[in-house]
């Protein structure tokens, strides 16, 4: 009896966690400063399809960017990924100025 007890509050106990890692994991999905720096790094990237569809920018320029574009991306994501899903604000701004760096070489081109 007592064996029947302990296994099922050690289930319920198991089972409140999982739930509530499935909510922390649900929301850092959607942290602001990660779905800011995601929604940046996808408006540069239509900056950069419509200068090469309006003829303002070459493949092989358009290509250079988008792969320090998807780096940004990555990094983003290994940070989250060490900071149990979120970014930081210094973070950000690391982020943030990569970013700058790319949107200036987009519009000078």
């Amino acid at each position: 009896m007592k064996t029947k007890m302990l296994t099922v509050a050690l289930l319920s106990a198991l089972l409140g966690l999982t739930t509530t890692a499935f909510a922390q994991t649900r929301w850092k999905r959607t942290h602001p400063r990660r779905v800011e720096v995601n929604h940046r790094l996808a408006y540069q990237s239509k900056r950069i399809d419509n200068k090469v569809d309006n003829q303002q920018m070459s493949e092989k320029k358009s290509d250079k960017i988008q792969r320090e574009d998807r780096q940004v991306r990555k990094e983003e994501k290994l940070m989250a990924s060490q900071d149990h899903g979120h970014i930081t604000k210094q973070e950000q701004k690391t982020l943030n100025v990569q970013e700058n760096r790319i949107s200036k070489q987009i519009r000078n081109n």
